[in-house]
């Protein structure tokens, strides 16, 4: 069943982040010497094919922000020079990833463009923050301090360092080669390891706790749903059928249904509903749009 689980959550992202971390960890630091728009500077053109290096990579050693615009679009040209300005003063703490929506309508949909300018801010290959609209210098020069702030510090990495690293981080081996073969038990024990040693680490715990779902999801097995179906009190039940929802791709169907059980009950069933719920948001990360709804109809639930 491991290799039929997909979805919200998929095995094969957890190795696509720990390979993009170790490529991040052998190149070189974004350079505010690098004319505007190619590749390694601070301020970079972004297409289908730079995607990757320029923002999911390079978002392992600073934030990338993305902007993205469109020639026709007015409000672009006001926020744009504002943006390039600010990631040049900010001398390699941050990059700018200017995407060109009418050229890269793939990559549009795929960040899910509603309007532009749109900006979204990556870390670590995950989107962390964003806003719609033109928005004023001193509020975009917040945004991006914050940014900064809440994710590197503001620190610049390290050429010299850099270069000397590994490509690959051997500890996540034993852990990428158990997800290959679908052995979901050796993998949890991995990653596991590694954050013993290391709590911090920037792809072990995210891998971790996806690998966990997926092997409550596993153990739950389809039956989960008639169970649950059957014994609405059951609040453990209620979370088995939500774990297997999720790791087969039902996100809105795993929410509600934990959900629901928040809203009709009290006292320590409540709270074991929330605990798993606030963990399965965890698992499918806020960027996803799905999870803020949640959050808030949790909020209501609750109060």
């Amino acid at each position: 069943m491991a290799s039929s689980l997909a979805g919200a959550v998929d095995l094969a992202a957890v190795k696509a982040r720990s390979e993009a971390a170790a490529r991040a960890q052998s190149a070189p630091p974004p350079t505010a010497s690098a004319p505007a728009g190619v590749p390694g500077g601070v301020v970079v053109d972004v297409d289908e094919a730079t995607f990757q290096s320029e923002v999911l990579d390079r978002s392992f050693q600073v934030p990338v922000v993305l902007d993205l615009w469109a020639e026709w679009c007015g409000p672009c040209k006001q926020l744009s020079p504002v943006l390039e300005r600010l990631a040049t003063e900010g001398g390699g703490t941050w990059v700018l990833a200017k995407v060109d929506v009418d050229a890269n309508q793939a990559l549009a949909q795929g960040l899910r463009v509603q309007g532009i300018p749109a900006v979204k801010a990556v870390w670590q290959g995950q989107l962390v923050a964003e806003f719609t609209g033109a928005i004023p210098e001193e509020q975009a020069r917040q945004f991006i301090s914050e940014l900064v702030a809440a994710t590197t510090g503001g620190e610049v990495p390290d050429a010299a360092e850099g270069a000397l690293e590994e490509p690959e981080d051997p500890r996540l081996d034993a852990a990428e080669a158990a997800l290959d073969q679908g052995d979901l038990a050796a993998a949890e024990a991995a990653y596991q390891a590694i954050l013993d040693a290391e709590p911090d680490h920037p792809v072990a715990g995210l891998a971790l706790r996806q690998v966990q779902l997926f092997r409550r999801a596993e153990e739950a097995g389809p039956d989960a749903l008639n169970a649950a179906d059957a014994a609405p009190d059951d609040v453990a039940a209620q979370t088995r059928a939500a774990d297997f929802l999720l790791g087969t791709g039902n996100v809105d169907q795993a929410f509600e249904r934990l959900l629901a059980v928040v809203r009709r009950t009290s006292g320590e069933d409540r709270d074991m509903a929330r605990k798993h719920l606030v963990e399965l948001f965890g698992v499918v990360g806020d960027d996803d749009p799905r999870v803020g709804p949640a959050r808030r109809a949790l909020t209501t639930a609750l109060f």
